[in-house]
């Protein structure tokens, strides 16, 4: 098909190729970019299409893969990264090395301070750190579901202050 020809009948069919591209993409904008560059890939590959055979269906196809292609590479732009500590501290390029001494220090201190309270609320207060439900430790120990939620919450309030008795000047707490 010769050039002229070819550039005939593809301005010939601009309305129609405007109106598929903007029931692809529902934007104007979009639809005018969609058009544009389907109709430079029809004239760059012009060479491949047969004379004799539908062009309208030809421009088509060209317009929907352009559509899909960019949709596809949408998509990938939109996909979210975790990027979460971990992915930090892989990342960082630097050795980190853990030094247990001071956290062990600090569980002593705390354990003794748990080791401290009156016994009728370190008992429930256990109970809920090793994963016990509200309902189970008043169940085991046959005591009301509001006194096992006020002995926890006493006994946290008691280690709250005993800490912020030890660490005053490095902690604060409401």
């Amino acid at each position: 098909m010769a050039t002229t020809n070819f550039q005939s009948e593809l301005y010939e069919l601009k309305s129609v190729l405007h109106n598929f591209a903007y029931k692809l993409t529902r934007n104007q904008d979009d639809s005018k970019d969609l058009y544009q560059e389907t109709a430079y890939r029809a004239l760059v590959n012009q060479d491949k299409f047969r004379t004799g055979t539908n062009l309208k269906a030809w421009l088509f196809t060209i317009m929907r893969n352009i559509f899909i292609n960019n949709y596809r590479k949408k998509i990938k732009q939109n996909t979210i990264l975790d990027s979460t500590d971990n992915d930090f501290y892989i990342n960082s390029g630097s050795t980190a090395v853990l030094n247990d001494a001071n956290s062990n220090i600090l569980m002593k201190e705390l354990q003794a301070m748990i080791d401290d309270l009156e016994e009728n609320i370190k008992t429930p207060f256990m109970m809920h750190y090793y994963g016990y439900k509200y309902q189970e430790i008043a169940d085991q120990l046959n005591l009301p579901l509001g006194t096992v939620k006020s002995r926890i919450f006493f006994a946290r309030k008691e280690l709250k202050q005993a800490i912020g008795k030890n660490y005053s000047e490095s902690m604060t707490f409401g």
